[in-house]
């Protein structure tokens, strides 16, 4: 049972296979993806956080997903990735909230996801140059991702007031590099859909 107090807060990027900016974030996963299936990667800043008494700020994450077709309907397959830096600890508390046991904001993983492919420790890095996030696994995750200019003079596209799981306001953005190899993938989504959220997860409630 989930029980223990936990809280990310930072900032997530999200680079999918979808055509044009992907239509699970207004449909709510009642809609299928462009291309009729999803492919994703996620990378994670972790500003602030802990799971119980321990500590989890400062760390980054990465995150692969695949659905086979309404996000809504499960049977999804995910990896995650932790940051090399991350204790045994911080590891454990990161692989319970990413499948859901933690409870919480992502408590929907532990019923929609079927396929876990693991945990990997690496070294993952996540900078912000001007508006671009640039999120860098060696040798697995190679992603820029920009926000899409919005009519108002430098400010972005935003979706605002959603009730989308990740976060209720989503920055549009585009994939300028997005290449992904690991668990026997091989995705290269540049050009393609993107977003920016708030990471402010929390739980077990």
């Amino acid at each position: 049972m989930a029980d223990v107090e936990w809280a990310l807060k930072g900032e997530l990027v999200l680079s999918c296979n979808c055509t044009v900016f992907c239509p699970c974030v207004i449909s709510l996963g009642q809609h299928p993806p462009t291309e009729g299936y999803c492919q994703t990667w996620a990378g994670f800043r972790v500003d602030n956080g802990y799971y119980g008494d321990t500590d989890l700020s400062g760390l980054n994450l990465g995150l692969i997903m695949e659905i086979p077709g309404y996000m809504s309907r499960g049977n999804w397959t995910a990896g995650l990735f932790v940051d090399k830096r991350a204790s045994i600890y911080a590891t454990k508390a990161f692989t319970k909230i990413f499948t859901g046991k933690a409870g919480g904001t992502t408590s929907l993983l532990s019923i929609l996801v079927g396929n876990f492919l693991g945990v990997q420790q690496e070294p993952i890095s996540y900078e912000v140059e001007d508006k671009k996030r640039i999120v860098k696994i060696p040798k697995i995750i190679d992603g820029i991702v920009s926000p899409i200019p919005g009519k108002n003079h430098g400010e972005d596209t935003v979706i605002s007031n959603s009730e989308y799981w990740i976060a209720p306001e989503i920055i549009v953005a585009k994939s300028e590099r997005s290449k992904m190899r690991a668990f026997g993938r091989n995705w290269n989504f540049a050009g393609r859909s993107a977003e920016i959220c708030a990471l402010d997860w929390s739980g077990p409630n």
